[in-house]
């Protein structure tokens, strides 16, 4: 018999790395952003302990943080609790433009090692609404949005929509809760519902590509393609490559027999996305419109 450790018969869990953009609704090149600056390290799969690491980051995003002055905290805070990953393992909140932790049972910003308080002597993080105080209710929203994932994950979507209202109660401009709401009630027909949320999302966080691709996908549900046209064409402004949005844009100005608006985003996608069913259904968009309109493709190079 070995001494060695006994091997678990568990399954540990992990998300691809494009599952934890779906599931989190964080862009792409967010994520590269954070690994660019040290405060995630880059990975193909997720535990769920790290989904709830991005979750974090994704969250003081929203905040208005900068990569660079999280990443400054977050050293800050290595270095005078001895925590691996503070992020994780303690309470944190915006202090000014700064990272504030909860460590030894006060909080302080790491940065400047002061404890966090007004002159006055009240503590700044600790501005309550409704018996919460910002730090908790931060930490109770990055909870219940994890919770409400895990219900997703497991379809008990009743327990999903209950966990995503509570969110959207704490914090209304909670806009991946929205979306993700949204998207349930996209999938269960009820558009009117969806359509309202995905609006709030892109109130919420204007800079949110995917919610104005998810608007557009229900407006056109709707049959509002006009509406749809601008939404889809907000996402890409936000996120010039989002290949999804150029071959929905493409399918929609196609419904207006736009085919010349619609050959440059057909062709937008298969450049994004050159291998695979949809890039082959738009190479044959691309060829159908150059032979109907008696087009021919004039490549040019693009400006540097």
């Amino acid at each position: 018999m070995s001494d060695g450790p006994i091997a678990s018969t568990q399954t540990v869990t992990r998300y691809s790395r494009h599952d934890a953009l779906r599931i989190l609704r964080i862009p792409a090149r967010q994520l590269r952003g954070w690994e660019r600056a040290g405060l995630i390290v880059y990975s193909e799969s997720y535990s769920f302990q790290e989904l709830g690491q991005l979750c974090k980051l994704r969250d003081l995003r929203a905040m208005r943080l900068s990569a660079a002055r999280i990443r400054a905290s977050v050293t800050a805070m290595q270095a005078v609790s001895g925590m691996l990953n503070p992020l994780v393992e303690a309470g944190s909140a915006r202090s000014g433009s700064r990272l504030a932790f909860r460590h030894s049972g006060a909080w302080m910003e790491p940065v400047t090692r002061q404890f966090v308080f007004d002159f006055d002597g009240r503590q700044r993080v600790f501005e309550v609404e409704g018996g919460l105080t910002q730090a908790e209710k931060a930490q109770r929203v990055s909870t219940l949005f994890l919770d409400a994932v895990r219900c997703e994950e497991a379809v008990k979507l009743e327990e999903a929509i209950g966990l995503y209202q509570e969110i959207l109660e704490l914090d209304p401009n909670h806009a991946p809760s929205a979306i993700n709401l949204g998207t349930i009630f996209y999938n269960q027909r009820q558009f009117g519902r969806s359509e309202e949320l995905y609006r709030q999302a892109t109130v919420s966080d204007p800079g949110y590509a995917l919610a104005f691709f998810d608007l557009g996908n229900v407006l056109d549900e709707l049959q509002r393609v006009g509406e749809s046209i601008e939404a889809y064409k907000r996402a890409i402004t936000l996120v010039p490559k989002y290949a999804d949005a150029h071959y929905n844009l493409a399918l929609a100005y196609e419904r207006r027999s736009e085919r010349r608006k619609a050959l440059r985003h057909w062709m937008a996608y298969v450049k994004l996305d050159p291998v695979g069913p949809w890039s082959n259904h738009a190479r044959s968009r691309v060829k159908a419109i150059l032979e109907r309109e008696k087009l021919s493709i004039v490549w040019r190079r693009e400006a540097s």
